[in-house]
């Protein structure tokens, strides 16, 4: 090994050299001296080059100094028997003046190099007697024979180790590290196999960086820390034992004269059990901390953060009884702030402006988690607590996506802070500026929560989207329109960049405000804080899951629509000019013009203009607007998003004259009760409508699926349209279905991608180019470029291939959607463009694009001056060889010198004097000209400028492609469509039984009953295979129409399938009006306006309503809305009371139905006295479930049901049966047989003799109790015998003679 200490760390000028991480909230000022030993030697080398600039001198003590404050070294604990240096003489004193020998070998030894003033640690290796030397090998395997009796070293406690940052994640590390207990409490690392499951492990990769984060560390008993100031990263280090590794670092621990002030604790712990909650407003140190958590750091907590406690005031001074405190926020004291380091004094800062999120702190390469932030990253990512006092944790930075959306989706708000300036550009500040900072800058770059998440492998996994929704509501009525509310909603999908606006007026009960809420169940409220009635909140309770929800201050957070309009206009017309000046060019605007007019101050889109065109028609909803703007700016996602957002106006806003609606509404009781999307057993698509027509094999595909089955069609032709469309792609075109399905699979969610390349054409937030990020993210983004690319050529492929079908088609829809130039947007030329801009291989491998010429004029520019120089130096070589007669004269590159001449040593006496003599071998001179140098200089600067063309073209070619984003836009909705229209067209192959195509009737007239006639009509969902033993009865029904019922009352025993009757029409009719096939043999329909469903017996305590009141709201709704062309399902009304209440409202409500409202509908019920009411009723039909009765053990019937929709009533439910079925004790059975038998007759006695006073004359009064007697036999007999062994028509012909007896009478 050489003599000579290593002349530089080898360290990369790009990476940030290593700070402290320290023992970060507590501060000790130490008046004793330093115990590092005053050098009185000097070395004439330092192990780190004093070439290299100390980018924090003032931090450097020297050796006899001691700043203030400094960290307390092992000697200044308070615990004495922890000893962790032995010393050769005194710590204080130089060593002794003794000669060493073999007795020494194998010793750890640290040793003091001046001009690093700092002590390095190694081990006794050998010793040389000749020379009188010992050789000693450092920690990074560097040796170095030293004359011990010349040094300055200091003797080493064996059970010592070196520390390394612990850090959880996989690594190239082939060891962990485990903290062993040593009788004295002196702790040692042990290394032991990497096994699965080791939460803390050794981490190279760690660059956490900053200045005097460490100043302060507790004068508790001294445990191990870490010095991580100065030195960082040795990129490669060549010689002997360090074997070239790159990425080698060496971290020197335990010194008492570091480099830092201060160190970081740390250690390896298990899992801490915490109480942080999640989701609330403020995770603050409230929250109660257990087990070991508790022990550690809740002394600590309560004595050192009283002003969190009951002392505890907003930033403005405000208690928390204040009507305007605001928790957000919080007040520093003064004499906690003077105790700060500046470290510690800029993360509290961030803070106390944001104590409801959760910060990730950037340090170096690693982001860290400090005081009340640790419990909640302990808790929620298993992050492992460092050693000290202090709560705090961190991880890597190549797990920050992974760890931001765990939190965001469990309902943390989390504030990105990132450093914006390395060590060198602050020591550069410092220099130049004269500012005092020893804090690199550090700035907010993001707030992310679950509705502004725009990346994850969640996420990515997840097709739905992910709603952040506004609300306000207004207390002006809308123009030619009665409501009691009105409502303003903005809804946002950060990840589509879509946003959809709306305003409309709604009932008391909040219907239209429930309906979007079940369909679109945002994960996000925005709202104006003590503005919504009580009566919105609870609608917004009780029709989400569980969202985020956040009250903005009205006015100054949530705006109105006038400064919303302004603010809009001020940002877009930014957003605007800055693309037409900057990416976009005034020819080539392509899409932004069409959608942006020039309106007054600035530009407006179409629906935006609509919006304020409208007045007061369309306040709430800029309102609604406003709040999501300033929201979206608070989490820096305004601009990104607005630059290229699609703005639709809300589908069937209000349900004011619905009949003008081109959609079928489904309101939240309809889409719950029919489980459209959600089913009722856990809350997933699983058994759902969604699921069983779910056959879309992309993510955007899947979307609009959703959208169709929330908003069917209504307007027969627009119903047709989409029928030919879905039946064309059958027959011999399915095979060409097929294989264009097949190619989509592999395509990524293009929509979304094509939304992160759009955001990606400006950098800002934690993409701006002043952050400091160590992950290849330009080399991500040039990826999923390229993969936007590939996807874009790879569905106009699949379109166009798949327009072969438009010979055998006459599909309106399906021409327009693949006709080139119509409904498929010609990309042809632009995709060219890009392919012969670069190498998209090459590019996506090496992370870098390399432009093809004429592709790039500012880069080609750069290239012809390099080009230039380049040849200006040819020529002079040429002039040389000419002016010194020597052909053979040549440039040569020795090391970083390039261009050097190369001349024969039998030249030299003609060298002019002017040149530069750089090197020489033997028989050569080498030297630089006047004008070689000159030309180096210019060959620099071209190269320099290339290089800045080449790094800045990603940027401008994601800006061309940008200026198309209407076409790739229109190019991703097309292929939606066509995904959806092949899944609907393969659907019908999962139904069970025969299909049919609906036959849609137009709009009835006046005087014509809507119609609805299945035949052998089975359920859409289930099938046989999922039931269990036997199979689903499909069942033929006629529900208006001419000289039909409109409405059918339905009876039956319990578990008879009523309720399944019903549900099986509601999603029959949905499905023909979404444009799908039916499972039946035929069917036509009269399009549905809407569909009402009052199914199930369920409350809404937290809301303050019982099972009957929630019953009996959702009956109201449906007397209020229903229209002639609607559809109603009612399941068992009034059940919820006593008999006679609940058989009234049933009754009455009944007679609304088919007596005012004239529409059609199905009313099942156990009220047996409503069919003998109705018998007589033309408008109703009367029906029930088939069965057959027999006698079982103790006179228990015993029931089994044929699910056979039967004509005529059924006379009891037969609920003993079920209390049967459900294992009841047989003496209860019996028990409640008999009862039911006496209940019975006791009934029908004062049924009697109600009836007879009722009726003056005897003879009419015994001749209707015999027609009703004779009717109870004929239907009694139809329920004990099947409909197959007496004939169907039997029973029914009985009944309608009865019928026309009872109306002669």
């Amino acid at each position: 090994m050489a003599s000579s200490r290593r002349q530089s760390n080898g360290r990369s000028p790009i990476v940030n050299q290593q700070r402290q991480i320290t023992a970060f909230f507590t501060k000790t000022t130490s008046s004793s001296p330093s115990p590092s030993p005053s050098p009185t030697l000097s070395k004439q080398n330092s192990k780190f080059s004093s070439s290299v600039p100390n980018p924090n001198p003032s931090s450097t003590p020297t050796p006899n100094s001691s700043p203030s404050p400094t960290t307390p070294s092992p000697f200044q604990s308070k615990s004495k028997n922890k000893p962790l240096l032995v010393i050769s003489a005194s710590p204080l004193t130089p060593n002794d003046k003794r000669s060493y020998g073999d007795d020494v070998v194998g010793k750890r030894i640290r040793v003091f190099w001046p001009l690093d003033k700092a002590w390095y640690e190694g081990t006794v290796k050998s010793f040389d007697k000749v020379a009188n030397k010992h050789l000693v090998q450092y920690e990074d395997d560097e040796e170095e024979l030293l004359d011990l009796e010349k040094e300055k070293f200091e003797w080493v406690q064996e059970t010592l180790k070196n520390f390394k940052r612990l850090r959880r994640g996989a690594l190239d590390s082939s060891e962990a590290v485990e903290i062993v207990e040593e009788e004295k409490g002196v702790k040692e690392i042990k290394p032991v196999q990497r096994r699965r499951g080791v939460k803390a492990v050794v981490e190279d990769e760690d660059d956490s960086s900053d200045e005097d984060w460490g100043k302060n560390v507790g004068e508790e008993a001294v445990e191990e820390v870490m010095d991580l100031d100065e030195e960082e990263e040795e990129d490669v280090v060549k010689g002997k034992g360090s074997k070239g590794k790159r990425g080698s670092r060496k971290r020197k621990a335990l010194g008492s004269a570091k480099k830092n002030k201060g160190g970081f604790k740390f250690s390896l712990l298990e899992p801490t059990s915490i109480n942080a909650e999640s989701g609330k407003a403020s995770n603050e140190l409230g929250n109660a901390l257990t087990g070991d958590a508790t022990e550690r750091f809740g002394t600590r907590e309560a004595v050192k953060f009283r002003f969190l406690g009951e002392e505890r005031r907003d930033a403005k001074r405000r208690r928390p009884g204040d009507a305007n405190y605001d928790p957000r926020t919080l007040y520093l004291p003064p004499d906690f702030l003077k105790s700060l380091s500046g470290g510690q004094r800029q993360w509290w800062e961030f803070k106390s402006k944001h104590m409801d999120k959760v910060l990730f702190f950037k340090m170096g390469k690693f982001y860290e988690l400090f005081e009340m932030d640790a419990h909640i990253g302990a808790k929620e990512l298993d992050l492992q607590y460092m050693k000290g006092e202090q709560p705090h944790c961190g991880f890597p930075e190549k797990n920050f996506s992974m760890n931001l959306e765990k939190l965001a989706r469990k309902g943390y708000r989390v504030l990105v802070v990132e450093q914006t300036e390395t060590p060198e550009q602050l020591e550069l500040r410092r220099k130049e500026k004269g500012s005092k900072d020893k804090v690199v800058k550090r700035e907010i770059c993001a707030v992310v929560t679950k509705g502004t998440l725009t990346e994850g492998e969640m996420l990515s996994a997840n097709p739905d989207a992910s709603y952040l929704m506004a609300v306000t509501e207004g207390c002006q009525r809308l123009a030619n329109q009665n409501a009691d509310r009105i409502f303003g909603v903005c809804v946002v999908d950060v990840t589509t960049s879509r946003i959809i606006l709306g305003q409309f007026g709604d009932d008391a009960e909040c219907s239209a405000l429930c309906c979007l809420l079940s369909e679109l169940r945002p994960v996000e409220i925005v709202k104006p804080a003590k503005q919504l009635s009580p009566e919105t909140e609870r609608v917004l309770l009780r029709h989400t899951r569980n969202p985020l929800v956040n009250d903005l201050v009205p006015l100054l957070e949530f705006w109105d629509a006038e400064k919303t309009v302004h603010e809009f206009k001020s940002s877009y017309s930014r957003i605007v000019e800055q693309s037409v000046s900057g990416s976009l060019n005034e020819t080539n605007l392509d899409g932004l013009q069409s959608q942006v007019e020039e309106n007054g101050m600035g530009w407006l889109p179409d629906v935006l203009s609509d919006l304020v065109k409208a007045g007061e028609n369309g306040s709430c909803a800029l309102s609604a607007l406003g709040g999501t703007i300033f929201y979206l700016k608070q989490a820096f996602l305004d601009e990104t998003l607005l630059r290229f957002a699609k703005f639709e106006l809300l589908p069937c806003s209000g349900f004011a004259n619905i009949v003008s609606k081109p959609y079928m509404v489904l309101d939240a009781a309809a889409l719950e009760n029919l489980e459209i999307f959600e089913n009722s057993r856990n809350g997933d698509s699983s058994g759902t409508l969604y699921a069983q027509l779910n056959h879309c094999v992309t993510s955007i595909g899947k979307r609009l699926l959703k959208t169709w089955l929330a908003r069917p069609l209504y307007h027969p032709e627009s119903i047709r349209e989409r029928q030919d469309a879905v039946g064309g792609l059958r027959g011999v075109n399915l095979a060409f279905a097929l294989e264009f399905r097949k190619a989509l699979s592999r395509l990524p969610d293009m929509e979304r991608l094509l939304a992160r390349v759009f955001a990606s054409s400006e950098a800002n937030g934690r993409n701006a180019n002043k952050v400091v990020l160590y992950e290849d993210a330009a080399k991500k983004q040039l990826q999923e470029f390229i993969l936007v690319l590939r996807g874009c050529e790879s569905m106009a492929q699949l379109c166009s291939s798949l327009s072969v079908i438009l010979e055998n088609v006459e599909s309106r829809v399906l021409h327009h959607l693949l006709t080139l130039g119509v409904g498929l947007p010609n990309i042809d030329s632009v995709i060219n463009h890009f392919k012969d801009a670069f190498d998209w291989v090459e590019a996506n491998d090496s992370g870098r694009i390399i432009p093809h010429e004429g592709v790039d004029l500012e880069y080609d520019s750069a290239c012809k001056k390099v080009k230039e120089v380049e040849s200006s130096l040819t020529k002079h070589l040429k002039n040389q060889q000419k002016l010194l007669g020597d052909a053979s004269i040549t440039y040569v590159t020795i090391g970083k010198e390039a261009y050097l001449l190369e001349v024969p040593e039998s030249l030299r006496e003609r060298i002019p004097r002017d040149y530069e003599l750089r090197s020489s071998k033997k028989g050569f001179f080498r030297y630089w000209t006047p004008s070689i140098k000159k030309l180096l200089g210019e060959l620099s600067q071209a190269e320099s400028e290339k290089e800045s063309m080449l790094k800045s073209i990603l940027q401008r070619l994601i800006g061309r492609f940008c200026e198309h984003h209407n076409k790739w836009r229109q190019l991703v909705s097309a292929t939606a469509e066509l995904d959806v229209l092949i899944g609907l067209a393969i659907a019908s192959e999962y139904y069970e039984g025969p299909t049919s195509r609906p036959i849609i009737l137009d709009s009835s007239s006046s005087d014509e009953v809507p119609c609805f006639s299945a035949k052998s009509l089975g359920h859409p969902v289930l099938r046989s295979d999922s039931l269990g033993n036997g199979t689903f009865v499909p069942n033929e029904i006629m529900i208006g129409g001419s000289g039909h019922p409109s409405f059918i009352l339905l009876t039956g025993p319990n578990m008879g399938g009523k309720s399944t009757l019903l549900r099986q029409v509601c999603l029959a009719v949905i499905l023909a009006q979404v444009g799908a096939d039916v499972p039946a043999d035929s069917f036509e329909l009269s399009p549905v306006d809407r569909i009402f469903v009052r199914m199930g017996a369920k409350d809404h305590i937290m809301a303050g309503q019982s099972t009957f009141l929630t019953e009996l709201s959702e009956t109201a709704l449906m007397l209020s809305s229903a229209t002639r062309n609607s559809l109603v399902a009612l399941d068992e009304l009034g059940r919820g009371t006593s008999t006679s209440d609940g058989q009234a409202i049933a009754e009455s409500v009944l007679q609304h139905f088919v007596h005012k409202v004239q529409c059609r509908g199905m009313f099942s019920t156990h009220y047996h006295r409503l069919a003998v009411d109705y018998q007589n009723d033309p408008k109703v039909l009367l029906c029930h479930m088939g069965c057959r009765v027999g006698n079982g053990v103790g006179d228990v019937e015993e029931v089994t049901f044929l699910y056979r929709l039967t004509p005529g009533a059924c006379p009891k439910s037969y609920g003993v049966n079920v209390a049967r079925l459900a294992g009841l004790p047989e003496s209860v059975l019996q028990k409640a047989a008999a009862k039911s038998r006496e209940f019975e007759t006791t009934y029908g006695k004062h049924l009697k003799t109600f009836e007879d006073n009722l009726n003056n004359q005897s003879w009419i009064g015994e001749m209707v109790e015999f027609v009703r007697k004779f009717i109870d036999i004929t239907e009694n007999f139809s329920c004990n015998k099947s409909p197959e062994s007496t004939g169907a028509s039997f029973p029914t012909e009985l009944q309608h003679r009865a019928q026309i007896l009872l109306q002669k009478i």
